[in-house]
């Protein structure tokens, strides 16, 4: 059983991001879950449930104990917005307000996140943060992961209509949620995009990059509430900018299923380039729609 309770880690961090908003929480439920599991496997009974049913259970368990006093994790554009260009930013707000993103790598094999990505995106991971704990766990079981309505009700200790009943509800508050929808670009057409942002970032060519975005964009920059709406406005930002991103670089990087851009500084003790931000993008029809740009951001160790 070892090995099978190993082999699952990176499913276990996927699952628990999704129901915690959050890649360090994650990374701990992932790791609490195979502790409990190495610690009670003389309890474990095949007759009753699958060992991935029986993992999953305490998983989700460890999920909803994490989220019994949590405040639900949010994105910037939850908050009023007080931007203006060249104004002040405001005070930071602690991690635990934000949903993470969090690094491809953290997550199951390849294949498996290149299936699931469109359920790993962070405006898809922040819209679950609007349910209930045990709806989200739902949604994600019988939506994201396809597991039979039966298997869910023994999985949670309840009943195959509790289960549809809740699932229903889950389904009706995404539904009302501002969710965008999934973009119709090509991998190849977005990381054309990304390429030529990063080519316009380099060279400071403000028209050039802000061409690239649609004109209803919205940026935002957590720790902080501010965030602001429109091409124009993020032009005129950038052109009241006090030019602390000169001589940083844009470097690839994947999450959250998808391209995403680190921020590096040449901070180093020598000058090296360290990550100063991770931005996030999502795409609409043509262009850019959103660009979330994680101040100070640091993936688990």
């Amino acid at each position: 059983m070892e090995a099978q309770l190993t082999a699952m880690r990176g499913e276990l961090v996927g699952y628990a991001y999704r129901m915690l908003g959050s890649p360090s929480e994650a990374e701990d439920a992932a790791q609490e879950t195979l502790l409990r599991a190495w610690k009670h496997a003389g309890d474990y009974d095949p007759a009753r449930a699958s060992v991935r049913t029986w993992v999953y259970r305490i998983a989700t368990n460890v999920c909803l104990d994490m989220l019994r006093h949590a405040q639900r994790r949010a994105r910037a554009v939850d908050f009023a917005s007080t931007a203006s260009p060249g104004g002040d930013l405001g005070a930071p707000l602690p991690e635990t307000t934000w949903v993470l993103p969090i690094l491809d790598r953290s997550l199951a094999d390849p294949a498996d996140v290149a299936v699931r990505r469109e359920t790993i995106r962070l405006a898809f991971v922040a819209a679950l943060q609007l349910l209930p704990p045990r709806q989200r766990a739902v949604l994600i079981l019988r939506d994201v992961l396809c597991w039979p309505a039966d298997e869910v009700a023994t999985l949670l200790e309840t009943t195959v209509p509790s289960v549809t009943s809740a699932l229903q509800r889950a389904r009706a508050t995404l539904r009302k949620s501002d969710l965008p929808p999934s973009s119709p670009l090509s991998d190849a057409a977005k990381r054309s995009l990304l390429e030529r942002y990063a080519d316009a970032f380099h060279r400071d060519d403000v028209a050039a990059l802000v061409a690239l975005l649609q004109e209803d964009v919205i940026n935002s920059m957590p720790p902080f509430t501010w965030w602001i709406r429109g091409r124009s406005t993020v032009a005129a930002v950038m052109a009241a900018s006090d030019g602390s991103c000169h001589g940083a670089r844009l470097v690839f990087e994947q999450a959250n299923g998808g391209l995403a851009l680190w921020q590096e500084r040449p901070t180093g003790p020598h000058g090296e380039f360290e990550p100063f931000a991770l931005l996030v993008f999502e795409f609409g029809p043509e262009l850019i729609s959103s660009v979330t740009t994680f101040l100070g951001y640091r993936a688990p160790a």
